[in-house]
């Protein structure tokens, strides 16, 4: 019956990795994303339902829009693929079976189903954009504080251990406000900590400083290829620049994923 329940989960993964496809791309762009149908992005012609199966619509209409024959871009299935994936991974890691299925553990379930949520999101529109939208931010601090209310309500842990985090949240929306008014823009470095501050209430500090440790390593890694390839190819000019265009965002939330499911798999096979 296990099974069944992962199958069953990894369809809902995939169903979440569609909506992430869809998010990325129309947030960016102000779009409606609850009410608006889906449509091509090429022809824009509405999509029908066999056109929005999550994965095997991919796979059966080769890759192409039924309508206008375009390509489709391969993230759409790769994200619906790594979504599924990532919902069953961590499902069986918090032990979520049939034997043992219970509202708490529901709870904990969809909470970190929505978490999840706001990971790939973000991560996928910084990816694509190198922006933090504020939306996410919001539905972030939002979703933190929804679980924060969920644990003190359980007293599954003390509402005074969040209280700093809160007033961080306050502080950094304050700044991104100021900043917003004064350069017309948001500060990335601002949803960038936002992020993180989501981060340590649905993940814990220990999983956190791993991840910013991951995240560093990595963006370091990526500085010394640049400097290397600049040396390879005889650039006289550094591009001082460069470590402005990475997209800080995406490598925290896949570290965090990464540091998520390796501190369950611990526990879970280890402890």
């Amino acid at each position: 019956m296990d099974i069944l329940l992962y199958i069953l989960i990894f369809i809902i993964g995939t169903v979440f990795g569609s909506f992430f496809t869809l998010a990325i791309y129309r947030i960016p762009k102000n779009q409606d994303i609850t009410h608006k149908p889906s449509y091509c992005p090429n022809c824009h012609h509405k999509l029908g339902f066999l056109d929005l199966v999550p994965i095997f619509s991919y796979i059966f209409l080769l890759g192409k829009c039924r309508y206008c024959k375009e390509k489709i871009r391969p993230r759409y299935i790769i994200i619906e693929i790594l979504s599924g994936l990532t919902f069953v991974t961590i499902a069986y890691l918090m032990n979520i079976s049939v034997d043992n299925l219970n509202l708490m553990l529901l709870a904990e379930g969809a909470f970190m189903a929505l978490y999840l949520c706001f990971i790939f999101i973000m991560a996928g529109i910084d990816i694509e954009n190198r922006k933090i939208e504020k939306s996410i931010s919001v539905y972030g601090i939002l979703l933190s504080i929804a679980y924060i209310i969920y644990l003190c309500v359980i007293g599954k842990d003390s509402m005074y251990r969040y209280v700093i985090y809160l007033t961080c949240y306050i502080i950094i929306l304050i700044l991104d406000t100021v900043t917003l008014k004064k350069y017309a823009k948001n500060s990335y470095v601002n949803g960038v900590i936002l992020a993180v501050l989501t981060m340590v209430i649905f993940t814990g500090e220990y999983i956190v400083i791993n991840t910013i440790i991951m995240a560093a390593l990595v963006v370091a890694i990526k500085l010394l290829l640049h400097k290397i390839e600049n040396i390879r190819k005889r650039v006289r000019i550094e591009n001082k620049d460069y470590g402005k265009n990475i997209n800080y965002g995406f490598i925290l939330g896949v570290s965090n994923i990464l540091n998520l499911i390796f501190v369950l798999a611990w526990h879970k096979f280890l402890v």
